[in-house]
């Protein structure tokens, strides 16, 4: 049977709408990234989950407890499955930051798995953390059911290092606020992509990017 990780990113925060870098801030949900959680927690409610987990970030933190909620189980704090630490760039928009740091975002945006963000992270760095973590729980959960809530970066590098894929272009994956994306692990190296940036269980005025009617 293997592990299923149902990995979510949390739901959108002012930053996520403003599209500021936000890293390692610990900017909270808005109510319509509230709204966006629990809507996934409607979806997944029938589901059976063996454990809770997401970054110590309030963000995701408040996203899982929502989705964990309609199951009355509580949330483990797993360190390590924070965002990518982007440093001096974090509160900046990306027009902000070329105009600020040119020849750093050239080089970061080219090789971004080599190049460290000013008073930041490597994509490397954040790839080794959060997959080391994802590799305990599915260590821990065999032939179980996980829920996994962190971050856009953190699901990119979790996915693209599973697959094999070259994380220089990990920006190429889209993740979307209270996306969904599952993955089963037949064993460490045996992992199959189920689902991938799901969001049908956001109904109108919640998908991202979109305008609300009320």
């Amino acid at each position: 049977m293997g592990c299923r990780i149902y990995l979510i990113r949390h739901g959108e925060t002012i930053w996520n709408k403003d599209a500021r870098f936000q890293g390692r801030s610990d900017i909270p949900l808005s109510p319509q990234g509230m709204e966006q959680a629990r809507a996934l927690g409607e979806r997944l409610k029938g589901h059976k989950f063996a454990a809770f987990f997401s970054s110590g970030l309030s963000r995701a933190k408040l996203t899982a407890e929502l989705v964990a909620e309609p199951h009355g189980q509580s949330v483990e704090v797993a360190k390590g499955l924070e965002e990518l630490s982007f440093g001096d760039w974090e509160g900046l928009t990306i027009k902000e930051i070329r105009e600020r740091y040119s020849e750093e975002s050239s080089a970061w945006w080219a090789r971004p798995l080599d190049t460290r963000i000013p008073g930041g992270e490597t994509l490397a760095e954040l790839a080794e953390r959060s997959t080391a973590v994802l590799k305990q729980i599915v260590d821990k959960h065999p032939d179980q059911h996980v829920a996994v809530v962190a971050h856009g970066g953190t699901i990119r590098s979790v996915v693209g290092t599973v697959l094999g894929l070259d994380l220089n272009h990990y920006w190429r994956l889209r993740q979307d606020n209270a996306s969904l994306t599952i993955i089963d692990f037949y064993g460490w190296d045996k992992a199959i992509l189920m689902l991938y940036n799901d969001i049908s269980h956001l109904g109108a005025g919640l998908v991202p990017g979109t305008l609300r009617k009320n």
